[in-house]
This record gives structure tokens, C-alpha cells and sequence, in this order.
């Protein structure tokens, strides 16, 4: 089978190995048909891993497929049925993969596509526990959107930052993958949303996702254009993933009592806190990394009922170079998608 292999950094080639043997008792064997290319993938290319990995590595860590084969007791599914499959190899016994908090497992085993062999591949085998069913009617590209990006936010912005109806949010990058997922999201249950793009190109996109007011980062600074919006009141909540170059300046938008949660440092991991600022305006800043299963069916139900992804570009298995190019830089509108 083939299978998009990293070899060294910034070196991915599409390399022939073997296929999986059978699936094993628990176990269903799937057809992967659709990744989805995150900034994880990005990282990973780029030999920013968080743990040491061992090359040739096979990246991917988001994706729909198929099921191929089922092991012996495997009860939940069945040959063709469309699934998608959770990214981490969770323990299923502590107490937090009990309660169905899968991303804070006690004693997750790696990352798939980034400390382990990820998705990018024609065949593979999973533990029935980690693998979540499609609903009819959405689509592998749609449905491979679900197991980071849309469940990121779902996580994101209802466990974590607890957004209610009526509330004001500001999304950071909302020409991003989880950006555009968070307009989305916010409007449904009736929020104003105010975005920020780095390029004019996006503003009409953001626009027809949603966003209420746009405003482009490289011309003007977005914590006084927010401050305007919001007539000096501020943001209830804002939703941070680019990191050092927007963290301070997205603080300063919040309301008092206002909520920052963030899942991700694109720009950089550091910044400096002002500590009287931080307990003077009574800030919450909620750190937010992956999401549960629960998350992730939740997000695929979202997409059952019309709230579909938007897919920038899907591309050839052959043609993920010019995929990954395109995420550095910075000019996507949404996620790209490796067709396999």
C-alpha cells in the first residue's frame, strides 16, 4: 500500500510498505479516504515534535475512511461503514478516558501522524474504542474535518469558554480552519462575532460564513478596532490560536470577567503576562488541546444538520507538497484535504 512518509525534515515522499495484517480481536481495519491537513502537520514537517519520533515517520493526523475488515468481537460496526478515528492513542482506563475526557488521558501513548504513524495511508488498523461513526449523508472530506478541526472548536468554545447565545466573540484568524469553524459555530446560537483576517482577500469569505464586523490585522490594530466596536465594552470571549504576536492584544479586547481560551501558538509559544492587568479585569484564560470523542461525534452531528467545513483545497496524495506549501503561507480559506 502506499503511504505519505516523512524521512527527514521537510523531506515527505509517497512510499510503497506493507500492507496490515488482519485486524485483531477489538480491532477494525479501515480505508482511509480523505486527510485533512492541520498546523500539527505543518509542525511536524517542519521537525517541530513535541517528543522524539523515530523516521520514517507516516504523518497525518486527521482523517475520515472507511471500514475494510472487522476483528473478532467487534460489535459497533460493520464492513463500508463510512468512520472517522480519534488522533491519540488513549489509555481508555484512567479516570479521565472513564469520563469520557479523552484528551487529558493520563497516559496517552502518542499523537497519530506525529510521534506515531498517523492516517496517511491506504490501510490501517485502530482499536474499535477509538473510532467514531459518520452519520448518513456527510461526505469523507466533510467528515474528515470532524477529529481535529471542527471538534477542536467544539470543545473550544461550549466545555471551555461556556459561550451563551447573545454573547460577543471575537475569533482571531478567521480565514483559518478552526477560524472559519468558529464564526460558524458562534452564529448558530446567535452571537456577534467580530474576526481578523491578514489579507482583504478573506474579508468577503469571513462575511458570508457570518462574521459581523472584519477587521484586517496588518492594517489596523485589532484590540482598538474591537474596543470601537464594542463601544469600550469589550469581548465576552475571545477565541485565540495564533499565540505570541495576538495573545496581549487579545486580552485587552476582553470585558471584565471576560474568558480567553486558546489551543494553539502559530507565532510563537512565549509572551509576557501583566499579572495586575490579569487579576485587576478578573480575566479567565483557558488553555484548550484537542477534544474528546464526544466532541467529535457532536461536530459530526453539526455537519449531519447543513454546518459543513470549508474545504479551501483537495488535492492528490502525489500533490501534498503543494498543500503544504500553500498552509505556510498563511493564504488558505479553510482546510485543505489529501485525496486518497
Amino acid at each position: 500500500m502506499r503511504a505519505l512518509t516523512l524521512v527527514a525534515d521537510r523531506q515527505l515522499i509517497v512510499a510503497d510498505t506493507a500492507a496490515p495484517p488482519p485486524p485483531g480481536d477489538g480491532e477494525v481495519q479501515i480505508r482511509v479516504k480523505a486527510v485533512a491537513l492541520n498546523h500539527i502537520d505543518v509542525w511536524g514537517y517542519r521537525g517541530m515534535a513535541f517528543a522524539k519520533r523515530k523516521l520514517p515517520l507516516v504523518v497525518g493526523a486527521e482523517a475520515s475512511g472507511e471500514i475494510a475488515a472487522i476483528g473478532a468481537g467487534v460489535t459497533r460496526f460493520k464492513v463500508g461503514q463510512p468512520v472517522v478515528m480519534y488522533g491519540a492513542l488513549t489509555c481508555g482506563t484512567c479516570k479521565a478516558c472513564r469520563e469520557g475526557r479523552d484528551n487529558l488521558c493520563e497516559n496517552v501513548s502518542g499523537i497519530m501522524g506525529f510521534h506515531v504513524d498517523g492516517f496517511a495511508r491506504e490501510l490501517l488498523n485502530l482499536s474499535e474504542r477509538l473510532v467514531i461513526p459518520v452519520p448518513e449523508g456527510v461526505g469523507h472530506h466533510d467528515a474528515a474535518c470532524a477529529p481535529i478541526a471542527f471538534s477542536t472548536v467544539q470543545h473550544m468554545l461550549f466545555d471551555n469558554a461556556k459561550l451563551e447565545p447573545g454573547e460577543t466573540v471575537l475569533v482571531q484568524a478567521g480565514g483559518s480552519g478552526i477560524g472559519t469553524v468558529a464564526i460558524k459555530m458562534a452564529k448558530a446560537i446567535g452571537c456577534t462575532v467580530i474576526t481578523t483576517v491578514g489579507d482583504d482577500s478573506k474579508i468577503e469569505g469571513v462575511k458570508a460564513l457570518g462574521a459581523d464586523h472584519v477587521i484586517n490585522y496588518r492594517k489596523d490594530r485589532f484590540e482598538h478596532e474591537t474596543r470601537k466596536i464594542t463601544k469600550k465594552k469589550g469581548v465576552d470571549v475571545v477565541f485565540e490560536h495564533v499565540g505570541a504576536d495576538t495573545f496581549n492584544g487579545s486580552l485587552l479586547t476582553l470585558k471584565r470577567g471576560g474568558r480567553l481560551v486558546t489551543c494553539g501558538s502559530t507565532s510563537g509559544p512565549t509572551t509576557t503576562l501583566n499579572l495586575m492587568q490579569l487579576f485587576q479585569q478578573q480575566y479567565r484564560i483557558i488553555g484548550s488541546f484537542g477534544a474528546s470523542m464526544r466532541n467529535i461525534a457532536e461536530s459530526l452531528d453539526k455537519m449531519a444538520g447543513g454546518m459543513t467545513p470549508v474545504i479551501d483545497t483537495a488535492v492528490p496524495l502525489d500533490d501534498v507538497a503543494s498543500a503544504l506549501a500553500r498552509m505556510e503561507s498563511r493564504q488558505v480559506f479553510g482546510k485543505i484535504i489529501v485525496q486518497f
